[in-house]
């Protein structure tokens, strides 16, 4: 069995247009995407052993520290049989509904 770091991602414009919308607005959407969430994880609570929310961003250049955003929005980390495998997993995930919404997967090691 492999491991895999899956990146959710979502432009930075595309989240500060969703969260300018009232909580009225969104509401009702976020419960209904938590829906396709929680069944897509109980389709596969074998592969994903933890997802985590990204919060505050800060970068580190030799420049300093700087406050920065990007487009990671959660992450989880997941087994398979291979690359392919864990791609296939996330196909029809609910994230890849959202505006610009996509999922990078990445093997990971031991160093």
């Amino acid at each position: 069995m492999k491991y895999f770091s899956v990146f959710y991602l979502m432009p930075v414009a595309e989240l500060d247009k969703w969260m300018q919308k009232s909580a009225e607005e969104r509401e009702p959407a976020e419960t209904e995407f938590k829906k396709k969430w929680d069944a897509w994880l109980a389709e596969h609570k074998d592969a994903v052993m933890k997802t985590i929310a990204m919060g505050k961003t800060k970068e580190v250049t030799t420049d300093g520290i700087e406050d920065t955003r990007n487009e990671m929005m959660l992450s989880s980390y997941v087994q398979a049989e291979s690359l392919e495998a864990a791609a296939d997993i996330f196909k029809d995930h609910p994230h890849l509904g959202m505006p610009g919404g996509r999922i990078e997967i990445v093997e990971t090691r031991d160093m």
